[in-house]
């Protein structure tokens, strides 16, 4: 155990705290920190991310924020590829990489490791898309059920961002997307990692997430997302499809009244929270507090957790 090196993931839903505890976390420890969202990836999309302002960092390095440009591709692959490099260099400088994680698929690719599953291919991907446009997604699953009957009977018809994944897996494969999640997959190896998990009451962190939205909005979200539509960035780049970005979208082209949109942003935003909770759950592996990030007894409960697995 003391040989290898140490990881600490401090994961939970939207606005738990996760930024606040990592942060004081590091300074205690001599810390790094290491983003795990998949939205914070990507340039210029800052308020509405939730990225940690410089100002706000207290010193403390934040990794894997600012990859990449709106337009790009960006793969839970290429988070951990991106991640192992990240922590092999925080390691080998004597400093804790410090983990605060939202997205828990990029989290379980980078602890779990990923099938050996093929790289996208963009021309392939646009003939399935027009296929889709033409003939609706119940022609693509029934042709992915006639490739993988099994991988077929867990998607949903009408989901085809899978579908479409999974006859893709399959074609520049030539096997089928079952069998290669059946071989297994390579974890992260050399760290011993400590999960710290944030479950505030669900009703205080609700109405906590009502309030972060706002005060982003106060903060000069809306400005944002204008100067976004100024630097050119098209309606199609991923981004725009983040929580609260496709609302203030919808405000300026005068489709929704800004009050609504805020409203929307909110529940939506409570939505996502739950089904984060719902995700990390079922990791058994999680020392859970009861707190908000930002409470000194996280702090203290977690740094006591960290002394002790030292």
């Amino acid at each position: 155990m003391n040989s290898l090196r140490r990881l600490i993931v401090i994961l939970g839903a939207t606005a738990s705290g996760k930024s606040a505890l990592g942060i004081s976390l590091a300074e205690k420890f001599g810390g790094e920190i290491i983003a795990c969202d998949s939205t914070q990836v990507y340039r210029h999309f800052d308020i509405g991310t939730g990225k940690v302002p410089r100002e706000q960092q207290r010193g403390i390095p934040h990794h894997l924020v600012d990859l990449v440009e709106p337009h790009e591709v960006f793969t839970a692959g290429e988070y951990r590829r991106r991640a192992i490099g990240v922590l092999d260099d925080i390691s080998s400088r004597g400093k804790l990489p410090i983990m605060t994680a939202g997205t828990g698929l990029y989290l379980r690719a980078l602890l779990e490791g990923l099938a050996d599953a093929p790289e996208r291919s963009e021309e392939l991907r646009t003939r399935l898309r027009e296929r889709l446009k033409k003939h609706g997604p119940v022609y693509l699953h029934r042709l992915l059920k006639k490739l993988d009957s099994e991988a077929a009977a867990k998607i949903a018809p009408r989901d085809a961002q899978k579908v479409i994944r999974a006859i893709e897996i399959c074609v520049l494969s030539g096997e089928r997307v079952s069998r290669l999640h059946r071989r297994g997959r390579v974890g992260l190896a050399g760290y011993a990692v400590t999960k710290i998990g944030l479950m505030p009451p669900r009703d205080t962190l609700y109405a906590r997430i009502d309030l972060r939205v706002q005060q982003m909005v106060d903060a000069g979200w809306l400005d944002e997302v204008k100067n976004l539509i100024a630097l050119g960035i098209p309606p199609a780049a991923k981004p725009f499809s983040f929580l609260g970005y496709a609302q203030l979208r919808r405000h300026l082209q005068d489709e929704l009244q800004l009050i609504d949109a805020v409203r929307e942003i909110q529940q939506a935003t409570r939505r996502y929270a739950k089904r984060q909770i719902t995700w990390f759950r079922r990791d058994t592996d999680v020392h859970w507090f009861e707190w908000f990030g930002d409470f000194p007894i996280a702090s203290k409960g977690a740094a006591e957790l960290i002394t002790t697995t030292l």
